[in-house]
């Protein structure tokens, strides 16, 4: 019976499907559902990072409670807590360059920015030469999403997917720089889709602007925060000219969270 009870579907976590490790609880679930503390903590991060606005709660993935807290290491008199959603400015990672790049999707940019141009980078074939820049700078974006640190593994993913698209280009069929254009965002989409859920679009756009720039991630900052008409210390420097005054752009009020409705 022993024996059982420890390969029975109790001790199974319903986020990793595996044996659960360091066993967790959401503070409000009144079922107990159980899970592994690093699939529950990454669960509601995954969670917060599809809403533009941060939450104070989060639901349980099965009977969909809201709750506040994780609970851990419970030993049958003490537990330690956890809060589902710190204040990122409080991790060492988290600089305000990382702030800056999550407050950017936050806005509407506009068709535009400086004068980078988008259908000129596809017209002309740009998108044929490798970025130098492009690694850390989707390291950046993703860190600043989800507010995790160690993103190595999804950045891998995206990158190897448009390095691989990028060296067979020319040997696929010849289509017009639009349909090129309408691939290579499929393939990004289809690569971070499952990481970013609701801000995927809005991801592809920023990347697409970022290549068709050309310019190092500095050099693209600046440009980037004198069109949104922020005053980012970090990147603008004292040296600068002055940028031209303009009124701060409307934040966006929402994003969409088509997927979201049904997890949350």
């Amino acid at each position: 019976m022993e024996e059982q009870a420890q390969g029975s579907s109790s001790d199974v976590c319903p986020i990793c499907l595996s044996q659960i490790l360091q066993e967790s609880y959401l503070d409000q679930c009144l079922c107990f559902h159980k899970f592994c503390y690093d699939c529950i903590l990454r669960w509601a991060k995954v969670v917060a990072s599809t809403y533009s606005t941060r939450q104070s709660s989060v639901k349980c993935p099965l009977c969909k409670t809201k709750s506040s807290l994780i609970i851990y290491e419970y030993d049958g008199v003490t537990f330690k807590q956890h809060p589902i959603y710190q204040k990122p400015e409080n991790s060492i990672f988290f600089t305000k360059l990382h702030k800056y790049r999550l407050q950017c999707y936050y806005v509407e940019p506009g068709n535009s920015i400086g004068d980078i141009n988008v259908s000129r980078y596809w017209k002309s074939y740009k998108y044929r030469q490798p970025n130098r820049w492009l690694y850390s700078w989707v390291s950046r974006e993703i860190q600043a999403l989800i507010q995790e640190n160690d993103v190595d593994v999804i950045v891998h993913h995206i990158v190897g997917v448009i390095d691989s698209w990028r060296r067979n280009e020319p040997k696929a069929p010849k289509l017009s720089p639009e349909s090129k254009q309408e691939e290579f965002k499929n393939i990004v989409a289809d690569a971070a889709k499952r990481f970013l859920t609701g801000r995927t679009d809005r991801f592809v756009n920023e990347l697409e602007i970022f290549l068709a720039s050309e310019l190092n991630i500095e050099a693209y900052d600046k440009v980037y925060v004198n069109h949104l008409g922020w005053n980012v210390p970090e990147i603008s420097n004292e040296e600068d000219e002055e940028p031209e005054e303009r009124n701060p752009l409307i934040p966006l009020l929402s994003f969409s969270d088509e997927e979201l409705d049904e997890t949350t």
